[in-house]
């Protein structure tokens, strides 16, 4: 997919063998957003959940994917993964065409200011538009100052307040 900063940065789809490291990742996302380890080493989601959420970025019958940035050197060889994007499409009631709902976005503390979540996110956008979606859209905790100062510059924040009712 896409590459960013000379070859320092590059983005494609997760790959099985990325499951080691995209299991560390999902679980230092989880721990970032407020969910702790358990008191036996438990992760902070269950592992059935996120053997699902794995399972699906592989299941052309699901319409979630996952893209990972990567350290790349200037001869094109893959380092460690420095952040991870899910997405999916659906359809709503606004739009002929599907949107894209950018759900989740993590990159390693060392990473942040380097480009990575703003590559992971237009990389999100190319394969959006690239299916035809009428628009990209996410949402972040008020509290992530730093996400927010990217969000702010890569889009429009329209206004809109989440509500949620866990059932």
């Amino acid at each position: 997919m896409a590459a960013d900063n000379a070859g320092a940065i590059a983005v494609r789809p997760v790959r099985r063998e990325d499951h080691a490291q995209w299991l560390a990742l999902w679980h230092a996302y989880n721990v970032f957003y407020g969910r702790s380890w358990g008191r036996n080493g438990e992760p902070p989601v269950e592992p059935e959940v996120t053997a699902a959420a794995w399972a699906r970025f592989f299941d052309d019958s699901q319409p979630l994917w996952a893209l990972v940035a990567a350290e790349a050197s200037a001869g094109g060889d893959e380092g460690r993964l420095l952040g991870f994007t899910h997405y999916l499409f659906h359809l709503g009631t606004n739009f002929i065409q599907p949107l894209c709902y950018l759900e989740d976005l993590f990159t390693v503390e060392a990473a942040r200011g380097r480009g990575v979540g703003r590559a992971l996110i237009q990389a999100v956008c190319d394969a959006a538009q690239a299916a035809g979606s009428a628009r990209v859209y996410w949402q972040t905790h008020e509290s992530n100052a730093t996400a927010r100062r990217l969000y702010d510059r890569v889009a429009e924040r329209p206004g809109f307040i989440i509500y949620q009712r866990d059932l």
